[in-house]
């Protein structure tokens, strides 16, 4: 069954094995974000605004403490699918079993990290003192739970670079049926608040990991895990590194850029905030759905080169950006139609429709270029070249927003003009990617050498 999972992505048509890679990818991130938002329902319906501002206010530290640690699960993908592609069967044992380990450590170090400086960094980004307390107990459940959350991230991560997104796909069902169902039960009937919501997640978290570990366990392919073998082979661990960290910083400044545009938003009073958060909710959508093609651009792209298939590097970087394309296409004309009774489930007030509508017109109407820009970085990241395009999006999105706001918004101040920002990043980002992905392309091609039998080296 696990081997029917699987995907050779070197040979045959691209389209419908892109299409079985992704969407299951593109039903798991959308289940993952109605999931998310079931439990952010219960807890504001049943326990007030106060107990939801106080899990809100933890979402931008937590990602900003596991951006790093999480671009790891990207370099292990790119390592599995590049000898998974060269028939390097050593190569993958030490990459699976080398990833897994680092998951559980890097997991406990950054867990207790996260639990020592959780009230530290409330404080220092200004956490209200009526919902503090209540956001470190948040914190501090979900990051005795890292550990396990890192090996489901760094299993899945080892399952698409096969091509298996469907194991992932119904061990994510299950974890999320379990959450919700275990949200209700600690809130409604043991009349918990925040401390519940965390509880239920890590125990959810729990289940996919184990899930994901048994699966890997139970495999008798080349990517299988032997708990007597687990030991960490330091050459590609450093490559996990050098492919994955710069994703995580680049993950990183993006969130700091956007807490700035944030900042910039929450001057124009709450109906605008309310209105903007709204929208951002329903983009998010939109996004989990479109991440599942830079995914595969990552995956087919770590295959062919392990394989020395490097003329379908062009084929894979085409057909993912015309599907990625005609997908937002579909899901953002979707959106722009039906707006109203979207954004109406979240607040139904005249000045927060216009400004929720205001930002899907111009979101929406440009949001392909964005899914490009992330096609591109993925080909690049799948060839092994992860610091290129993060330094790209870091200046020509990060920090361009930066400047945005310091320059042509101190002169219009409006909403408008700080949406404006969005576009022409990512306009300039991917003029400059596609540069780069051709360069990229032409010099590791170029300068590498494979052996005749496509073993890396």
């Amino acid at each position: 069954m696990a081997k029917q999972r699987e995907i050779d992505m070197c040979s045959g048509p691209l389209v419908p094995k892109i299409l079985r890679f992704c969407v299951p990818l593109m039903i798991s991130g959308i289940m993952q974000l109605t999931f998310s938002a079931v439990n952010m329902i219960v807890i504001g319906r049943y326990r007030g605004s106060d107990a939801l501002a106080a899990v809100g206010a933890t979402f931008n530290l937590t990602e900003l403490l596991l951006f790093g640690f999480m671009g790891l699960a990207t370099g292990a993908n790119v390592l599995v699918a590049r000898y998974y592609g060269a028939k390097d069967k050593e190569g993958i044992e030490k990459t699976v079993h080398t990833a897994i380990k680092a998951s559980v450590i890097g997991g406990i170090i950054i867990g207790i990290l996260g639990g020592l400086l959780s009230k530290p960094l409330l404080i220092l980004t200004g956490t209200p003192a009526g919902i503090i307390d209540q956001s470190a107990v948040f914190m501090r459940i979900y990051f005795i739970g890292l550990p396990i959350i890192a090996l489901y991230n760094f299993g899945s991560a080892i399952l698409r670079a096969v091509g298996d997104t469907k194991s992932p796909l119904y061990f994510l069902s299950a974890a999320g049926v379990l959450n919700v169902g275990l949200n209700l039960f600690f809130v409604l009937v043991l009349n918990m608040s925040v401390a519940g919501v965390a509880i239920a997640s890590v125990i959810a978290q729990g289940l996919s990991a184990g899930l994901v570990l048994r699966a890997l366990i139970k495999s008798e392919a080349a990517y299988a895990i032997r708990l007597r073998e687990l030991r960490i082979d330091w050459s590609k661990l450093w490559m996990m590194i050098k492919i994955g960290v710069p994703e995580g910083l680049q993950g990183l400044m993006f969130g700091i850029s956007n807490v700035l545009i944030q900042s910039s938003i929450n001057s124009f009073g709450t109906d605008v905030i309310a209105g903007n958060t709204a929208a951002i909710s329903i983009e998010g959508f939109i996004f989990a759905a479109l991440n599942a093609f830079p995914q595969a651009a990552i995956s087919f792209t770590g295959q062919n080169m392990g394989a020395s298939k490097f003329k379908n590097i062009n084929r894979i970087f085409f057909t993912c950006s015309g599907m990625v394309m005609l997908a937002s296409a579909v899901l953002c004309t979707l959106t722009i139609i039906f707006r109203v009774p979207l954004i109406s489930l979240y607040e139904a007030s005249p000045k927060v429709m216009a400004t929720a509508s205001l930002r899907l017109f111009v979101i929406c109407i440009a949001y392909f270029l964005i899914a490009l820009v992330n096609i591109t970085s993925g080909v690049m990241r799948g060839m092994g070249a992860s610091l290129l395009p993060a330094i790209v999006c870091l200046m020509g999105i990060c920090v361009f927003r930066v400047i945005w706001v310091e320059t042509a918004f101190q002169v219009y101040r409006t909403y408008l003009t700080l949406l404006l920002s969005y576009p022409i990043s990512w306009v300039i980002t991917l003029a400059v990617n596609i540069l780069c992905l051709f360069i990229v392309k032409k010099r590791i091609i170029g300068r590498l050498q494979l052996p005749a039998d496509g073993s890396i080296t």
